[in-house]
């Protein structure tokens, strides 16, 4: 089946609203972080699975490893194959998670939230800076200029298509658009008020990168 952009983000920010940010709530109030996920049908859209970060129980239990990990616990004859899923992750998934969809078998994932807001709206640098210090290594050809602009990840590869929710709505004209575009700011209004419970409590709970 194929989707439109305007019904992927019906289900993407309906399942966010709806079922993530439930779970998320409690999460941040027991002082794990702001990232949920969810894996949905391609065949209807349907949820199969959401989740949400559980730090405080595992410092690699994030949202989107928490929500794998619960997809493949579902009984073999009620699971069905990677492939025939979407995964959805309300931020955009850092390097553990980008490993954890491709080991996984996903062939797609789309986010809510870029790298830029998890760090600048939400005060958890990690997710670039990781990815910087750790996998980004400059060609001895290469200058200074063309390395700050080399991406961190490759959106399209052979494993998976990476698509991001701004993306889906630059697809839409007019009034559908604009709705959905509002949609979106409700959404992140809300995730403001979640960002602030957990930088409330941030570092009370042992997780090494808080």
């Amino acid at each position: 089946m194929s989707w439109t952009s305007a019904q992927l983000l019906d289900a993407f920010l309906s399942t966010t609203s709806d079922q993530i940010i439930p779970l998320t709530a409690k999460g941040v109030a027991s002082g794990s972080k702001v990232f949920g996920a969810a894996i949905l049908r391609k065949s209807d859209l349907s949820v199969v699975v959401v989740a949400t970060n559980h730090e405080t129980s595992s410092p690699l239990l994030h949202g989107e490893i928490n929500c794998i990990q619960q997809f493949y616990a579902l009984p073999a004859d009620q699971r069905p194959l990677p492939k025939e899923c979407i995964f959805f992750a309300t931020h955009e998934p850092c390097s553990l998670c980008l490993s954890g969809i491709t080991w996984s078998g996903f062939d797609n994932h789309y986010f809510l939230f870029t790298y830029e807001d998890t760090r600048d709206a939400f005060n958890i640098p990690h997710d670039i800076k990781i990815l910087e210090e750790v996998f980004k290594v400059p060609t001895p050809s290469e200058t200074p200029e063309a390395f700050a602009k080399r991406p961190l990840y490759n959106k399209s590869n052979a494993f998976w298509i990476a698509r991001s929710v701004a993306d889906l709505v630059n697809d839409l004209e007019g009034g559908e658009k604009n709705t959905m575009e509002k949609r979106v700011k409700e959404i992140r209004e809300e995730y403001n008020g979640l960002s602030g419970v957990y930088q409330g409590g941030k570092g009370s709970k042992g997780i090494p990168l808080a």
